[in-house]
């Protein structure tokens, strides 16, 4: 009967200690704080352009890790308006913010998803392709306070050796 506790017991520390150890490894082992360079900060694609190019920002903040092209998040303002962006830049279809880890409470993802959905919140392109794969997306709401993380690109429309595109 006791051989049974201590190999419970075992079991039970063994499941904690991995679990705290998943943890800490996904919100705060590989994170660190992001150092902008002034005045390039966030770039957007512009409509005319396939060059980023540098928007104003104010109290920039962002958290990235090595470990994950997709792990970067940065909270900021911008005292650029709304209509200007969009007809000034590339928006980004089908943005999907990820979640931040709790150690970076501005970033939101859920309510900054929401606020796209509903149209309370506009997606732009920011840097295409900042790594294999993966865009940098910037959300900008309307009264200034902006958001950007990294996102996989959308999948590529694959044409069947026809030469026609699959249709549903």
């Amino acid at each position: 009967m006791n051989a049974g506790r201590v190999a419970v017991g075992f079991i039970v520390l063994t499941a904690v200690l991995g679990g705290a150890a998943l943890w800490y490894t996904a919100e705060r082992a590989f994170y660190e704080p992001v150092a902008f360079t002034p005045g390039e900060e966030i770039r957007l694609v512009p409509l005319a352009s396939d060059m980023p190019e540098p928007i104003l920002v104010e109290g920039i903040e962002g958290t990235d890790a090595e470990s994950s092209p997709i792990k970067f998040r940065a909270c900021f303002t911008t005292p650029m308006s709304l209509a200007m962006l969009t007809e000034t830049y590339r928006t980004y279809d089908n943005a999907v913010p990820l979640n931040a880890p709790a150690a970076f409470p501005c970033f939101d993802a859920a309510a900054i998803g929401s606020a796209l959905e509903v149209g309370e919140a506009v997606a732009f392109l920011s840097e295409p392709g900042i790594h294999p794969g993966v865009d940098r997306v910037v959300a900008v709401f309307q009264d200034g306070r902006a958001y950007a993380w990294h996102q996989l690109q959308p999948e590529k429309v694959v044409l069947p050796a026809s030469g026609q595109a699959d249709q549903d």
